[in-house]
């Protein structure tokens, strides 16, 4: 994992796709497009090295590695 702090946009995405368990949802309550919540949360997990969200047609869902992450570092 890298030492560099990832950007506080990717972070607010997670934390909010995380708490929702949508990205849409998350997306209205940050005030952007669905799409920038997806793409933010996958530059967070590439940054990570990880998948922190498992994502189905409707729904995500934290990863055990998501959900350490979540309690360890939000």
């Amino acid at each position: 994992m890298s030492r560099e702090l990832p950007p506080l946009n990717a972070l607010r995405a997670f934390e909010a796709a995380a708490r929702h368990e949508s990205f849409t949802r998350a997306a209205d309550t940050l005030g952007m497009p669905r799409s920038s919540v997806s793409a933010a949360v996958a530059e967070l997990e590439g940054r990570v090295g990880a998948r922190l969200l498992n994502r189905t047609t409707r729904k995500v869902a934290p990863t055990l590695d998501g959900a350490a992450f979540y309690e360890r570092c939000l």
